[in-house]
């Protein structure tokens, strides 16, 4: 659908859901009047609104920063407005704060690096007949090899991916290591796939996948960056004016997996952890869930906690018995015995294979065999609940709750079972099982929710009444992983 037909369609639907006269300050009272439906209809409605609007907004802000360039000097567009930068205008026009200005333009800057015809459509200088001049320049454009970004240009442009999913790929997946045709269509490629999961992930998955993906792509890069931001690590303290102290960390890749395992291992029952715990856990949970300081303010507790007890501690009375650890989680290639990619089993973080050799080193490694598609092996066991080992597995095929959009890591997650588990026939297989979190779980159970699954295909999820069903899929960036096993990443390469 034409940019202007969609925005007129859209004005439409909301002018019959609110009404051809609406005022502005009838706004309020127009959108309570109207049901569930349609005002789940009116959402969509606006929100596709604006994004036509942010993709007009951004084709813009690229068009001015290219006419603002220092080089212009005070005859730039910005300059010349009394603007010190495009982004300055961009604040200036937009109302909008220096960071989100600056957002527009780098976005602006990329469409006009890589856009490429969208509908057919062609520029006006084509219908006229060219001058000798425009027939050189014609020609040195056409030569130009595209930008490995043109297909993310090209997504936005037709309202396929909005501005923030478009920026999270383009920074993700980062510039290509060098300027070869098969490392540029390797990365277009890339991002090609990255668009098509874009309509069933989340910005925050797209990012961390994309970064997943990049580091498969560019190994020697990804082991070049994590070195990068180890230098990068830093803790300092000062004192403000009035005499509060404060502090400022910068991780690099393990430390941070650590601080944030530590927190989450002592926080998890306020931050929506798994019920399914020891007593003397369930006492502890209870207490911390009653506390009345802030989560800010038991994580500040809980670090200082651990300083002071230092090696000498007793885990258990500052963890409980869930023990801190970051997991990391290995992709092997059966047949040759060598790593694929690395990454943390809670929030997929990506990691060098020489940092996952030094973890393996240090604490060990539990092996669990996977087919093609993810599944590991059927472990079944009679018991009612998954075992620790079915968990480490539940969690390498899943990488999190599974319920759709949901972000909860493992770490946080209940183990349920699919079919309801019966001693005298029922198992407690993995095929049959599946990680929720503990608010998606409680759905599930309590609101007529159902889950199923027919061999080893995706997990269905069946909402109550007559809406359409749901396809449960694992995080993207376990799914290229593993899937970059047989053969290496070839997906993304240019078929020789």
């Amino acid at each position: 659908m034409a940019l202007f037909t969609e925005i007129e369609h859209q004005v439409a639907v909301l002018r019959d859901l609110l009404g051809a006269d609406t005022g502005a300050n009838d706004l309020v009272s127009s959108m309570s009047a109207l049901d569930g439906d349609a005002l789940l209809q009116g959402l969509q409605a606006a929100a596709t609104l604006a994004r036509c609007a942010e993709r007009i907004s951004i084709a813009g802000a690229g068009v001015a920063a290219e006419r603002s360039t220092r080089e212009a000097g005070q005859d730039g567009l910005a300059q010349s407005r009394g603007h010190r930068s495009s982004a300055a205008m961009i604040q200036d026009i937009a109302g909008v704060g220096r960071a989100e200005a600056q957002r527009q333009v780098r976005l602006g800057t990329s469409l006009m690096e890589g856009s490429l015809p969208v509908d057919g459509a062609s520029s006006a200088a084509q219908d006229e007949s060219p001058t000798a001049t425009d027939e050189s320049a014609t020609s040195d454009a056409a030569a130009a090899p595209p930008s490995w970004h043109a297909p993310l240009s090209a997504a936005l442009l037709q309202g396929r991916i909005s501005a923030a999913q478009h920026d999270a790929l383009l920074r993700g997946l980062g510039a290509p290591p060098d300027e070869s045709s098969e490392t540029r269509e390797a990365w277009s490629a890339a991002a090609e796939q990255l668009i098509a999961e874009a309509a069933e992930r989340t910005v925050d998955e797209l990012r961390t996948t994309a970064r997943t993906v990049r580091d498969g792509l560019d190994p020697q890069g990804a082991e070049r960056r994590f070195a990068e931001r180890y230098e990068r690590r830093s803790f300092r303290m000062w004192t403000d004016q009035d005499g509060v102290e404060h502090g400022h960390f910068t991780f690099d890749d393990e430390g941070a997996a650590w601080m944030r395992t530590i927190r989450d291992s002592a926080l998890r029952p306020r931050r929506g952890g798994p019920r399914f715990i020891d007593e003397a856990e369930r006492e502890r949970a209870e207490e911390l869930t009653a506390d009345t300081r802030t989560n800010d303010q038991l994580g500040y507790d809980l670090f200082i906690d651990v300083l002071r007890a230092g090696a000498l501690a007793d885990a258990d009375s500052v963890f409980g018995t869930r023990q801190a650890g970051v997991r990391v989680i290995q992709i092997v290639d059966q047949a040759t015995g060598n790593p694929v990619s690395g990454y943390t089993e809670d929030y997929g973080r990506s990691l060098p294979p020489q940092s996952v050799a030094q973890r393996m080193c240090d604490t060990g490694a539990v092996s669990v065999t996977v087919d093609s598609c993810g599944n590991p092996l059927d472990v079944g066991r009679e018991h009612r609940l998954f075992t620790p080992k079915q968990r480490i597995a539940l969690a390498g095929r899943d990488g999190g709750c599974l319920w759709k959009g949901c972000d909860r890591p493992s770490s946080y997650c209940e183990a349920h079972h699919i079919d309801e588990w019966q001693a005298d026939k029922g198992r407690t297989d993995i095929d049959r099982g599946v990680l929720l979190c503990r608010h998606h779980h409680m759905q599930l159970h309590h609101g007529g929710w159902r889950i199923t699954r027919v061999g080893k295909g995706d997990f269905v999820l069946h909402p109550p009444g007559d809406e359409p069903s749901i396809p449960l899929r694992r995080r993207l960036g376990l799914t290229l992983a593993i899937s970059a096993i047989d053969p290496p990443l070839r997906r993304f390469r240019p078929v020789a």
